[in-house]
């Protein structure tokens, strides 16, 4: 009887745990199903915008410069008048179109899916990628994350050792914060040259740290740099 109860009370724990692994593993196929989506949605909002810049937006240019070639051969006051009135509204209509182009485009630009390639296509060591974002930044503060994040795994490239890299983007109230970390050990002439550029505040081009700090000051953020233990970059940038 003692078996048979603890038969039971296997089976049942292992029925338990096969169904938390199921329900783990179905969530996970639904959230890559969802991104899955999401990005297949991103890349059709970037076709249409580009469409409608290529055919929509030309069209309104064309008329916009034949309206003020008509305008200036033409002689009637009343004619005169209406070709001005046309050329406003078209200029309206091409200024309004321009801006939800340009949002569009901004929408399209996924920061995850861009991150996550850099990551999947690093292949010099282990790496890590840990994302917390549920405001998407602004356009230019994107551009600048992933140019930050290329930019620091070629220096891990170049001028490390390292066995793992760990990069975490966080959103915060009032900041974006990017860590990105290697276990890489620094010799003591790279001590003493890091040093010596954070405390003068002048990266040299070979160091390649030059791009990293111009970036951060560009989106009035901070940078810090720790060589401890492997090497270190914390930037936190204003929403």
């Amino acid at each position: 009887f003692i078996k048979l109860q603890k038969d039971y009370y296997d089976l049942r724990d292992n029925s338990v745990e096969i169904s938390l692994q199921l329900e783990a593993k179905n969530m996970d196929l639904l959230l890559n199903q969802d991104a899955q989506i999401n990005l297949a949605t991103l890349n059709e909002r970037n076709r249409i915008s580009k469409e409608i810049h290529d055919n929509i937006g030309h069209l309104l240019s064309r008329s916009i410069i034949q309206i003020g070639a008509l305008h200036i051969v033409a002689k009637d006051e009343l004619l005169i008048k209406g070709l001005t009135s046309l050329k406003e509204s078209l200029s309206d209509g091409m200024d309004q179109i321009r801006n939800s182009i340009h949002k569009m485009y901004d929408e399209s630009i996924d920061l995850y899916s861009q991150l996550d390639q850099i990551v999947k296509d690093f292949t010099a060591c282990q790496i890590s990628f840990d994302y917390d974002i549920k405001t998407p930044p602004a356009l230019p503060v994107k551009h600048g994350l992933i140019a930050i994040t290329k930019e620091s795994l070629a220096n891990v490239i170049r001028h490390s050792n390292a066995s793992k890299v760990v990069i975490v983007l966080r959103e915060h109230p009032a900041i974006y914060q990017l860590i990105i970390q290697d276990n890489g050990s620094l010799m003591d002439s790279q001590k003493k040259q890091l040093t010596s550029a954070i405390e003068s505040k002048t990266f040299g081009t070979g160091m390649g740290l030059n791009n990293i700090v111009e970036r951060v000051k560009g989106f009035d953020g901070n940078i810090n740099f720790y060589f401890d233990n492997g090497f270190k970059i914390f930037i936190t940038i204003p929403k």
